[in-house]
């Protein structure tokens, strides 16, 4: 599949460089070929010292894969990061106040803004929840949103992650990299800092523990060494200086939670935690869980103990709620969406189920609970026979998804077996919520490595580039 009309990041349309990439150009021009793949092999031979990894589904327990870096960075001017970073602010803050508006009054419900069964009949929706005051209202405290840019440059919103966005630890390792290996070159730009997100996070995380709690004890919860993002919680848990726990080394007692140490019991009060809801507490939910604590969720409801992110929050990124997220902009805070959706049919609808029945070789389709690249159809790349079996499934559960026009999403130079050669991207910035909002200037950016391709995730056969922010 060729996309054409895309975006590219570094030059126009009339292939003049755009002028905050003019020194890296230039330095690019004068860089054999030879040189950046030496380059590229040794940031390879690094990485998998280091054990940046990440596990792979369905190859066997245990399947470990390097995510490919590339060695050519994603360079955001910063004007253009000032209005993103604004929109991003905004989406996130209206969101926590959806999350905690459909667990108490249900206002935006009651005034007919989204219909009240998408929210209550939602699979992520958890009635528990109802009534449960967080601290801060706030459940959301790190949301991964994921920004493409098409068109003429515009930035667009394609998800909202806010259950256990995962990806923020390869943001860190790549900016490591780029530096060991290009010092030279952060002498030509004024790049924002990306190193001071573990504080950024362990601040957030401090900031949301339980009502009088002075000195919190934050943890990290994993499911363990096979999850897919172990490295991550490894990595985050020891830049945080906190400890890394499973959900056997804890233990609720009096509604208090406490972990296991050579010292006897210790009291926990805030949870960062990378295990899904189901998986939480075998009392509360899948009574088959290894992986969490029994009667957390009694702790949590009493108001002993933070998890980070709340449970239910999954509603709100859930991609039948993904719609209504500018209507929610406007609800709560009475301001227009900086950043605009990409425009969705809800094939629930019987109008857009018809049209995206119609227009199946066109469009993206995608599950509504769905994550990773898995479970959709990316209809310009897909053969006839891959396109009716898929329309099979959708016409039985047409409310299991959503569909999207194919986006000629941006594309960035990338140094590729064949040389230097545009590839579409993605970026993820990550927003953290706590006593105020913020983020870090830049985001994972992820490249689809493969000729055409638009699916950028690692699952997928993507990879990922260092994002400049320059600094005004």
């Amino acid at each position: 599949m060729t996309i054409k009309n895309f975006y590219n990041e570094m030059t126009d349309d009339a292939g003049r460089v755009r002028p905050h990439y003019a020194s890296y150009a230039s330095w690019l021009s004068e860089m054999p070929e030879e040189r950046l793949a030496q380059k590229r092999a040794e940031a390879d031979a690094l990485f998998h010292r280091y054990g940046i990894t990440f596990a792979v589904y369905g190859e066997g327990a245990g399947t470990e894969r390097l995510i490919p870096f590339d060695i050519i960075p994603r360079i955001i001017p910063a004007h253009e990061w000032g209005d993103l970073a604004a929109g991003l602010k905004q989406r996130v803050k209206a969101l926590n106040l959806f999350i905690h508006d459909i667990y108490h009054k249900q206002d935006i419900l009651k005034a007919g803004k989204i219909p009240a069964e998408q929210v209550l009949n939602n699979a992520q929706y958890r009635k528990v929840m109802q009534g449960v005051d967080v601290p801060r209202d706030i459940y959301a405290h790190i949301a991964g949103v994921d920004i493409v840019r098409a068109g003429a440059g515009e930035f667009y919103v394609l998800e909202d992650n806010l259950r256990v966005p995962s990806g923020v630890s390869y943001m860190l390792e790549n900016r490591k990299m780029m530096m060991r290996l290009f010092p030279r070159l952060f002498s030509r730009y004024r790049v924002a800092p990306v190193d001071r997100y573990p504080d950024m996070l362990l601040n957030t995380l401090r900031s949301v523990a339980p009502v009088g709690v002075t000195d919190p004890t934050v943890v990290v919860l994993t499911p363990g060494a096979y999850n897919s993002a172990y490295f991550e919680h490894a990595f985050l848990a020891q830049q945080m200086g906190v400890e890394l726990v499973e959900g056997q080394d804890m233990f609720v007692k009096d509604d208090q939670v406490y972990m296991r140490t050579t010292q006897g019991p210790q009291r926990v009060d805030v949870i960062y935690r990378r295990v899904d809801d189901d998986f939480l507490d075998p009392q509360a939910f899948r009574s088959d869980s290894v992986l969490g604590v029994p009667g957390i969720l009694k702790a949590y409801q009493a108001g002993r103990v933070t998890l980070s992110n709340a449970i239910g929050s999954g509603v709100a990124d859930d991609k039948s709620i993904y719609p209504y997220v500018p209507e929610m902009i406007r609800f709560y805070l009475g301001e227009e969406p900086i950043l605009h959706n990409v425009p969705t049919y809800m094939c629930r609808k019987k109008d857009d189920l018809a049209y995206v029945l119609d227009h199946l070789a066109e469009l993206v389709v995608k599950e509504v609970h769905g994550a990773g690249g898995y479970g959709m159809l990316v209809g310009p790349a897909s053969t006839r026979a891959e396109i009716e079996a898929f329309r099979e499934v959708l016409v039985k559960y047409p409310e299991r998804y959503i569909a999207q026009p194919t986006l000629a999403l941006s594309a960035c130079p990338t140094f590729v077996d064949a040389g230097i050669a545009p590839r579409h991207i993605d970026l993820r910035p990550f927003v953290l919520s706590g006593e105020d909002i913020q983020l870090i200037p830049g985001g994972l950016t992820r490249v689809a490595l493969r000729e055409g391709s638009l699916v950028v995730n690692s699952s997928q056969g993507g990879g990922t580039k260092d994002t400049w922010v320059l600094e005004a």
